[in-house]
């Protein structure tokens, strides 16, 4: 599924929590599958580094545990980590799910990103 006029629409499903950082349908659902393969909840742990190519790069890991210094975004049964460095960072982001012709992954649209790189990882402020 590509990215289009229909995501307008998905984002009035989405839950907004600690510095307006936002999950998609997408992303919940992806999530919720990768919970029931593993028979447990599965959360997605979302880091904002320094590093590659544009000065920052997203970390992206899925975890099943939760550290004392993150923020839990959910929706629909699913949830998103953000620990207190990276939210900042990622203030009116929104964490999502696309499936496309090279690929399906996670994407952090983030509105404070001035420049990113192509590999979609890596961004500047």
């Amino acid at each position: 599924m590509t990215r289009g006029a229909d995501f307008a629409g998905e984002c009035a499903h989405i839950a907004i929590m600690s510095h307006n950082i936002t999950l998609t349908a997408s992303a919940a659902k992806h999530l919720n599958a990768l919970s029931q393969e593993a028979g447990h909840p599965i959360m997605l742990r979302v880091l904002v580094e320094g590093g590659g190519c544009s000065g920052f790069q997203y970390v992206l890991d899925l975890t099943d545990t939760a550290n004392a210094d993150e923020s839990e975004i959910a929706f629909d049964g699913a949830t998103a980590l953000v620990d207190e460095i990276s939210a900042p960072l990622m203030a009116g982001s929104i964490i999502d799910y696309v499936e496309e012709l090279v690929g399906s992954q996670f994407k952090i649209l983030n509105p404070l990103a001035v420049a990113s790189c192509g590999c979609g990882t890596s961004f500047s402020l």
